[in-house]
């Protein structure tokens, strides 16, 4: 086991700027952040994707935080019903209704003035990666794309959950979905082999030290268990062949949350993607001794677009 450690990136000084959007009649938060003491200028962008249990500043400050010292505007977003978000139920999630959101906030960051609109790189981890995916198939005007340990197919993503483990999922999910009124929920995260939509690859240790770099930070750990059902219908990969931008790819081989899917890649066969994988589990390229490696294949990459 890895001894991780929150990347510290407190020697970047950045502006941040309060907004909200529209997605689907639902008031969004998002929060773009601009170096401190940079001038009037529009800034090329980057819009970052959070994953299932996202939220703003959840385990992706570090990597806004470089961005952004790169000399990018960097804006991040809450899904309806998560975070500083309106929106119900709480804490629900649906992959599609989430591209939809996603869309919503790429507009939003076009429209802000302080952002070059044609020059805007997505950025998208684990459940996010996915939803990349599906945005750039819809925009071939971006200019690149980065996907993160992402989620391209939900099937083999459900294939490695343990059977008793599914065999529970499926009945808080079907209980959740024809019960009427409040919804059923269950842990969004839970210690190794603990009840949890996620309890592998060390993700509660991952949670608890990204609440630790942010004091005061709140976490409601709750995901509908409908939300579970949704999983193995999702499977972005099948998009991989209608990408055309450049995106980089970074896959976990250790991956048991996201299980990652070199196969399925190559099958797309798209010369516009490249992919670097790296020997580690889902959760270690947000923390040291992972970070530096993950920041400089995304930094490099982001040198050749610009």
């Amino acid at each position: 086991m890895v001894n991780r450690k929150y990347p510290d990136t407190s020697d970047v000084k950045t502006s941040a700027l309060k907004s909200t959007f529209i997605a689907d009649g639902v008031t969004c938060a998002a929060t773009l952040y601009l170096p401190e003491d940079g001038d009037a200028q529009q800034l090329p962008a980057i819009l970052m994707v959070g994953g299932w249990g996202s939220i703003q500043e959840a385990l992706t400050s570090s990597f806004t935080n470089r961005f952004v010292a790169a000399g990018y505007a960097v804006m991040e977003f809450d899904y309806p019903g998560w975070g500083l978000s309106g929106g119900w139920p709480r804490q629900d999630i649906n992959p599609w209704r989430r591209v939809k959101t996603a869309n919503a906030a790429l507009a939003h960051l076009k429209n802000m003035p302080q952002v070059n609109a044609r020059h805007i790189v997505l950025w998208g981890t684990s459940f996010g990666g996915g939803h990349v995916v599906d945005l750039v198939a819809q925009h071939p005007d971006l200019q690149g794309a980065i996907i993160q340990v992402p989620m391209l197919d939900g099937l083999q993503a459900v294939r490695s959950v343990p059977l008793l483990q599914s065999i529970k999922f499926l009945g808080y999910g079907v209980a959740d979905l024809l019960k009427p009124g409040a919804r059923i929920h269950i842990p969004t995260v839970a210690p190794q082999g603990e009840f949890g939509s996620m309890d592998r690859d060390q993700a509660w240790n991952a949670i608890q030290l990204g609440l630790a770099a942010h004091p005061g930070k709140k976490y409601d750990n709750r995901v509908t268990a409908r939300s579970v059902l949704t999983m193995g219908f999702y499977r972005p990969w099948t998009k991989l062949k209608q990408v055309k931008i450049p995106m980089l790819i970074i896959g976990a081989t250790q991956d048991t949350v996201a299980p990652f899917v070199p196969e399925k890649i190559k099958h797309a066969n798209n010369p516009l993607i490249e992919v670097i994988e790296m020997d580690v589990d889902h959760f270690d390229p947000y923390f040291e001794p992972h970070f530096p490696e993950t920041l400089r294949h995304e930094l490099e990459f982001l040198k050749k677009l610009s």
